[in-house]
């Protein structure tokens, strides 16, 4: 049986490290949100100091149809993104109309400074503060502790599904 994972949390906290290891685990199909905010140029358009709700619905477009291609397959979908607006996660369950399961990964925002401050491309600390903020404000799906290891947090995730 295929279903939708969405992995979401703030910026630095290890969304895409574990959605792509998970992906492997499930033998299923990885989609990066930030991707396709980067790719078409859609993180220009913000809404109370954030990427607005509008671009994040775009990204939905694009995704969900080839995501709908491995779904028909019986392949699991894994999506990465900080997924803080209710309306990107509504539409997107929408437009899948799968099982699906959310996984909210957290660490403290120091946690989430230092891992962007480390990586190849980094968003800078005010960035961090504001994705943070906002993406701790919404709560859904089940709260996963992302500062344990990675197999650690991929099996609490396995364990769900």
């Amino acid at each position: 049986m295929s279903y939708l994972v969405i992995i979401r949390g703030p910026l630095g906290v290890g969304k895409t490290t574990i959605a792509k290891k998970l992906a492997v685990k499930l033998k299923g199909k990885y989609f990066s949100v930030d991707k396709i905010i980067k790719k078409d140029k859609l993180g220009y358009d913000t809404e109370d100091g954030n990427i607005s709700q509008k671009s994040f619905l775009k990204t939905n477009e694009v995704l969900a149809p080839e995501a709908k291609k491995f779904l028909a397959k019986d392949i699991s979908v894994i999506f990465d993104g900080n997924f803080y607006w209710p309306s990107h996660i509504e539409d997107l369950i929408e437009r899948l109309n799968v099982k699906y399961y959310i996984f909210n990964l957290q660490a403290p925002l120091e946690i989430c400074i230092k891992r962007d401050k480390d990586r190849d491309k980094t968003y800078g600390v005010e960035a961090a503060k504001a994705v943070y903020k906002r993406s701790t404000e919404l709560v859904c799906g089940a709260d996963i502790d992302a500062t344990k290891s990675e197999d650690l947090v991929i099996n609490e995730i396995l364990s769900f599904l």
